[in-house]
């Protein structure tokens, strides 16, 4: 049998004409994650994928404008509409007239809206959070009765502080009544008068099980709470609207406690170094005080005024024994020098002369000592003086020795 050679064109409108007359393409949903999204002349252009294949997908304007959810990139959706091909590059793809968020992808979104709601409205702000009580005597703990995030706590508290007491509301953490229990135990909570602090709390899971933590009743209760709030819900990767709206955010159950109690081990260790520190200033102060007392003992000593006159007397004492004495030894030294120079005297005067028996003559006026006979003439008046007398004389004659 023979057939004509058809143009690219030509088989493309046979396609397109196969693939537009079957009823199951006319109109179908297709369930896909969306990638390669793109907005291009008034039409969005995106892939929907799964495991294993993919598909081209294109919205129009006139479809775009009645449609209100913000699409991206990563995220499950249903697409309805129709197989057709684009004859120009031989392609068939989805031309898709409505969507809608599959599962999780509609969580994810519920998520991000209430998220910036409530930022917008501050409840985000750093300025609502309230500071944690640096040593709280009672816990209130909002969590699950069978997981393991209460037992940790418990543990954890206990362990750091044994006096601890601790109110424990057991609520389900996940399901569709978990959002109202959690709102109803922090309504309670906030009755009472003796609460210091409230963790909230649940173990590991996935997005949908923790979902009742990212509940807007949820997050209302906790903004309206006059306790301070720890949240700790699922891992460390995991983050939800209560852990923006809490007072502070805990990655574990664990770390909350840690966060919510002082270790006493440690609080024992600082009191004992504190003590130390304080008994060594105090003994440095005493010891301070006590040698400035001695100093002020002796000086209160030296300058005492009745201690002053005894030591004024003491001192006059001193002074009139050591004058005294020295006016005794400088008489004495006049009177040795004086006897001494009477001595060297006596030994120089005539007198003794006279006393060996010799005489003195002297001249009328018995002022010089007549030591020549030159100096007398005759008929001269002299005096001679013996040891006994003087006697009156008139030279008769002078004679000369050769």
């Amino acid at each position: 049998m023979f057939f004509k050679a058809l143009e690219v064109k030509e088989v493309n409108e046979y396609i397109k004409k196969l693939i537009n007359g079957d009823v199951i393409l006319r109109n179908l949903m297709v369930k896909g994650e969306i990638s390669n999204l793109k907005y291009h002349n008034q039409a969005l252009f995106f892939t929907l994928t799964d495991e294993t294949s993919c598909l081209k997908c294109i919205m129009f304007k006139e479809f775009i404008e009645d449609f209100d959810i913000k699409l991206q990139n990563g995220i499950s959706v249903v697409a309805t509409g129709k197989i057709s091909v684009y004859e120009r590059s031989g392609t068939y793809q989805l031309y898709v007239q409505k969507i809608k968020i599959d599962g999780i992808g509609a969580l994810y979104i519920s998520f991000d809206k209430l998220k910036e709601k409530l930022k917008n409205e501050g409840l985000f702000d750093i300025s609502r959070k309230k500071p944690l009580p640096k040593n709280p005597k009672k816990i209130g703990v909002i969590t699950s009765m069978k997981g393991a995030a209460v037992h940790d706590i418990i543990s954890v508290l206990k362990r750091r502080k044994p006096s601890i007491d601790i109110i424990i509301m057991p609520i389900l953490v996940q399901g569709n009544s978990a959002s109202d229990e959690i709102e109803k135990a922090l309504y309670i909570l906030n009755e009472r008068n003796d609460i210091d602090l409230i963790i909230l709390g649940r173990g590991g899971g996935s997005f949908e099980d923790l979902f009742p933590f990212n509940e807007e009743k949820v997050a209302r209760a906790i903004s309206q709470s006059k306790i301070p709030i720890i949240s700790a819900i699922g891992h460390e990767t995991d983050f939800t609207i209560s852990d923006f709206v809490s007072d502070l955010r805990a990655p574990t159950p664990s770390a909350a406690a840690e966060l919510a109690v002082l270790d006493m081990n440690i609080y024992k260790n600082q009191l004992s170094n504190m003590k130390y520190r304080l008994q060594e200033t105090i003994l440095n102060i005493i010891k301070n005080k006590r040698d400035y007392i001695k100093i002020l003992t002796e000086k209160l000593f030296r300058e005492n005024p009745v201690r002053q006159k005894e030591e004024f007397k003491r001192r006059l004492k001193d002074l009139e024994r050591i004058m005294y004495n020295s006016i005794n030894s400088i008489i004495n030294n006049k009177k040795a020098n004086h006897i001494r120079i009477i001595d060297k005297l006596n030994s120089l005067s005539p007198l003794n002369v006279l006393k060996r028996g010799y005489t003195v003559a002297i001249d009328n006026n018995k002022k010089d000592i007549i030591t020549s006979v030159k100096k007398i003439d005759k008929n001269d008046c002299i005096y001679v003086f013996f040891k006994d007398g003087n006697v009156k004389c008139i030279v008769d004659e002078v004679q000369y020795d050769e």
